[in-house]
């Protein structure tokens, strides 16, 4: 038996929380997994896993063994790396994880160019608007909009989202249009809630700081869905410049107190730490940090 290899996919299967999915990720069959694990736990003498119809959990001496096995990896993999410095290649799976409104409108669409540059790459792109957990989901790397919380992940940033205040043109014919910061309270504000500050909009202005608490009669974990109620004349929304770039260029939005600047938010790429980021990993968020620094909607208004 290859130890290795039936340490790195033990590893892979808790990471994955599937039997199929590993198989599926390395192009085999199910009972090949099963046979392996089986006999990585006849080698050992115990059980890894326990298992049942809808879950996979560690037994205790499995619990020790899956943290050795990670330690183990993760030096193989560096000392690989160390050796391989400049000679590996651009090739293999690539799971990346997003945002939806994100991964739609600035990955998926640069996706094409990326894989010109290396076809020998096979991106998997996952989106949600949930927090991704870069382990369970088997990612290789995420973007994350916002100030990031864990401060263990590895991460770069990429860029930066702008944000912009506005409304329709139907619904600033039925309010006047805000002036101030402290203007917005008599104005139904339409919050995107997955955002730590939540219903505090922030401005800046002449180094001054201005933070307004916002009501209004709708809500959404989904930026687009912000979007629609914006161009149906629903209310005022803080929202990334991108994602209303097309619109503010129509007329089918109007940009609101603009001699005050928004808080900006900043866009990383991140790894899990125990993790070497691969050839391929650095290769795309060196295209993607390149692609976003060229795009006009990633700019701030001027």
């Amino acid at each position: 038996m290859d130890k290795l290899n039936a340490m790195a996919i033990f590893v892979r299967v808790i990471e994955r929380g599937s039997f199929s999915a590993v198989a599926r990720e390395l192009q085999t069959t199910q009972p090949t997994i099963s046979k392996v694990l089986r006999a990585l736990e006849q080698e050992l003498g115990g059980k890894l896993i326990s298992r049942s119809t809808r879950h996979l959990s560690l037994t205790d001496e499995g619990q020790r063994y899956y943290s050795h096995c990670r330690e183990i990896l993760a030096a193989v993999d560096a000392a690989e790396h160390s050796f391989q410095t400049g000679k590996e290649s651009i090739a293999g799976p690539l799971r990346i994880g997003s945002s939806v409104s994100f991964g739609h409108l600035h990955i998926a669409s640069r996706l094409s160019g990326f894989l010109q540059q290396y076809p020998d790459v096979h991106v998997d792109l996952q989106l949600s608007d949930q927090l991704q957990d870069l382990v369970s989901e088997g990612l290789d790397v995420t973007l994350r909009i916002g100030e990031l919380r864990d401060s263990g992940l590895i991460a770069r940033q990429i860029g930066t989202t702008h944000r912009v205040t506005l409304a329709s043109p139907a619904y600033l014919a039925r309010h006047p249009a805000p002036h101030t910061p402290q203007d917005l309270a008599q104005h139904n504000c339409l919050l995107f809630n997955l955002l730590s500050s939540q219903n505090q909009w922030t401005y800046e202005k002449e180094g001054k700081r201005h933070t307004v608490r916002i009501t209004g009669n709708a809500q959404s974990n989904n930026s687009e869905a912000v979007r629609e109620m914006v161009l149906t004349g629903l209310g005022v929304a803080l929202s990334p410049l991108w994602l209303f770039y097309d619109d503010l260029k129509a007329g089918r939005v109007v940009a609101l107190l603009q001699d005050y600047t928004p808080q900006s938010l900043p866009i990383h790429a991140v790894s899990a730490p125990n993790r070497r980021q691969s050839a391929r990993v650095k290769a795309f968020v060196d295209y993607l940090a390149d692609a976003l620094a060229q795009a006009p909607e990633l700019q701030a208004i001027r």
